[in-house]
């Protein structure tokens, strides 16, 4: 019976620990997601950022086979005069009327009057892009990626992802602690009347004994 009873708090200690760990995980992407939504409509014409850094969600090859489509990135907000030859950016393309982002690897720098803009490259294209990428366009550096997270990111930032990676999760969760706090409650209560009905016992019994002795 002890065994038993330490394998259910073992069971339900672990549950939530897993839960509270889901959470933690969980709530923070929900306010990220929502955050970026809301900044991408108030401000269409900037790339969401965190502390200086922006995750971006790659929809072409043109960096395989280093970065693939469906891959999310993170750069970092930096000065163009901070950005060297083969290093990895994020910008505006200058080609775009939509303010679309390409990321793509930094060839040639290039100084003109006094304007400061670069030659960029997909690493998977047989050519350079045709633009220079004036520094004003730069939106930062690539710093490292999460392979597949794009396409879960972008899933998530819908309102059918959003439900079923965020809001039924957390509700599980929700109801999985209500539900053992009942269990627990119950438990508790079944205790406490046995432990009851136990003393009740004893008090009979003590009168028992006691009326037993009186009439000796």
């Amino acid at each position: 019976m002890a065994d038993k009873k330490e394998k259910s708090n073992g069971r339900h200690i672990a549950l939530t620990v897993v839960g509270a760990v889901l959470c933690v995980i969980l709530i923070p992407i929900l306010v990220i997601n929502v955050t970026l939504i809301i900044k991408s409509y108030t401000n269409s014409d900037e790339v969401p950022k965190f502390g200086g850094y922006c995750p971006l969600i790659v929809l072409t090859g043109s960096m395989e086979p280093e970065i693939k489509s469906g891959d999310l990135i993170v750069c970092k907000q930096i000065d163009g005069e901070q950005v060297k030859v083969d290093d990895v950016i994020a910008f505006f393309d200058p080609a775009s009327n939509n303010n679309s982002v390409l990321t793509h690897r930094v060839v040639e720098i290039v100084t003109e009057d006094g304007s400061l803009s670069f030659k960029t490259k997909g690493d998977a294209n047989n050519a350079a892009d045709s633009d220079l990428v004036p520094a004003d366009n730069l939106v930062g550096i690539y710093q490292f990626k999460i392979t597949g997270a794009g396409n879960v990111a972008m899933f998530m930032q819908t309102p059918a992802g959003l439900v079923v990676c965020v809001v039924v999760p957390l509700v599980l969760l929700i109801g999985y602690d209500v539900l053992r706090r009942r269990r627990y409650e119950k438990k508790n209560q079944e205790d406490t009347d046995a432990l009851l009905k136990e003393l009740e016992e004893l008090k009979a019994q003590k009168a028992i004994e006691e009326q037993n002795e009186e009439t000796k």
